[in-house]
Order: structure tokens, then sequence, then C-alpha cells
């Protein structure tokens, strides 16, 4: 493994910040373009950008990003798109929420660590669109480096054409990097979003993939663009169709109760969470994935 991977790093960090300006101009497209059915007699929602720090513990710079969040939309409730690139050292709980491998490589020994990604987390005013998660990452020791992410789709009514469409786009991006690849991967979504003290996934699943590393970087970093390349063609035309339709009180307490799902998840399993909240990094960033509302039965 090289020991920097300086211009590698640079260049997966400049990707994720350009996935990001792309998903964020879509999204204020999708409110501005709501003009007809539910919600579409309010101002349209933008984004609110906010600079985040991760803090150290001698108080050096440990890298930061970008919190970008839109609430109160016509047809986001909540949103967040997330860009951060952080470094440092890890202490050995961080090193255990880092990667779903067991131990990394010479980390007892030089516990230095580089990581950068795009965390995205979409909450729907309408019940009939569904939520959705993305995230795409690459993390880098000075003895070895990896990518990681995914997306997958949480509707609380579920549509069987939706499910098709998001998982068909996913397939279609994945298949040019191998013809197995979305398989694997879609069993792998399944495995790692399901809730087990719920017994069940907490939604209709997606791709998701951790500790990718071929010892060919250009070509892992090529598979992690397609995987953020396919979030908005596989997700937006969902949001466009569902946006006008109508919808009850026991469709929202669906909602609702789904986005309690949601936060149990987050809070108790995810990865991400617990590595961002270990390693000193913006709690409120961090934490933007959980809802504006939910309940329990």
């Amino acid at each position: 493994m090289t020991e920097t991977l300086t211009h590698e790093k640079q260049t997966a960090s400049a990707w994720f910040k350009t996935l990001r300006d792309d998903i964020v101009a879509a999204f204020e497209a999708l409110e501005e373009n709501h003009t007809v059915g539910p919600f579409s007699d309010m101002a349209p929602g933008k984004f609110e950008v906010t600079e985040t720090k991760r803090s150290s513990d001698n108080g050096s710079d440990a890298g930061g990003g970008l919190m970008s969040v839109l609430r109160g939309g016509r047809v986001f409730e909540k949103v967040g798109v997330n860009v951060s690139t952080v470094f440092g050292e890890l202490g050995p709980e961080a090193q255990g929420a880092m990667a779903a491998r067991k131990g990394i490589p010479g980390m007892k020994d030089d516990p230095r660590f580089w990581a950068s990604g795009i965390s995205l987390v979409a909450h729907m005013r309408n019940p009939h669109c569904p939520a959705v998660h993305m995230n795409t990452r690459m993390f880098w020791t000075s003895h070895a480096w990896w990518f990681g992410g995914g997306s997958d789709l949480n509707p609380c009514i579920e549509y069987a054409e939706d499910t098709q469409h998001f998982h068909d786009t996913q397939k279609r991006h994945l298949d040019p990097h191998g013809p197995n690849l979305y398989q694997e991967l879609k069993e792998w979504a399944d495995e790692y979003f399901y809730i087990p003290h719920r017994n069940r996934a907490r939604g209709v699943g997606g791709v998701f993939m951790d500790d990718r590393c071929t010892d060919d970087w250009a070509a892992d970093f090529a598979l992690t663009q397609d995987l953020g390349r396919a979030f908005l063609p596989a997700y937006v035309p969902l949001v466009e169709k569902r946006r006008v339709q109508q919808f009850d009180e026991a469709d929202k307490d669906a909602q609702l109760i789904h986005r309690g799902l949601y936060a149990e998840y987050n809070l108790v399993y995810d990865r991400g969470t617990k590595f961002g909240l270990t390693t000193g990094h913006d709690a409120n960033a961090v934490l933007m994935s959980l809802p504006p509302l939910a309940k329990w039965v």
C-alpha cells in the first residue's frame, strides 16, 4: 500500500463535494417545480449550509466539512446532504466503528487515519414519497485504504414498481463493474440494514459495500463513483411521481411510525453514526439523519 495516496485522497474528496453539489441542485429543483398537489402552496425550501469541524484532543486542525439541510419544504420535510474530510488519530473505540473488518492493519502502532465522504438522508412531506439514504466514502490509514457506501429506499407505503425501479437503476450502474456485483451488494444491504430487535428490514433495500479494496484504487474509485451516480436517477423519478398524490391521516400515521423504525436503526446499529460520534465530529451533522417527527406505538 502506498504511504500517503495524496493525489487519490484529493481526487476522492473533490468527487464527494461534486456529488453533493449535484444532489443539492436536483433537490432544490424538485422544490421549485412542485406546483401541483399537497403542499404546493408553500414556499419552496432552500438548503441552509453550515461549516462543520471535527474536534481533536489537542485542539489542532482535524478537518471538517459542510452540513447542508433543507427543512420545511414543499417536498422535503427534512433532508440533509453532508460532506466531510477528517483526519487525525483514532482511539480503540473509534477503530472498532471505522469498518466492518476486525482489526485494522497497523492501527495499533500507527493510529493515523484520513476519511472523506458524503452522507444523505431525506424525510419527505408526502407519505407516498419514500424516505431514502445514501452515502459513499473513502478511508485511509498508513497500512490500508478502502471504499464503502451505498443507498437504500425506506418507504412507509410500499409500491412494488418503485422498488423495482430503484434496484434496476442501481444494477444498471453496477453491471459494468462485474456481472455478480449488484447481487452481492444487494444481499449485503439486506443484511446491513436489518433491525434484529424488530425482526425486519428498515426498508426495501438497495446496495451496500464496505472494506472495498481490490488493490486497484482507480477501479474501486470508479465503482464508488457509479454508486453515487446511480442515486439521482434511481430516486428523483419516484419523488416526481408520488409527490402529487393525496393522503389521509392513516397514511401520515404510518409514516411517523416508520420514521421511528428508522431512528431506532440509526441510533442503535448504524456504524457511521458510531464512528462520527466517537471521533469528535460535529454531533448535529452526525445526527442529521434523524427525522423531524416520529412516533412509536
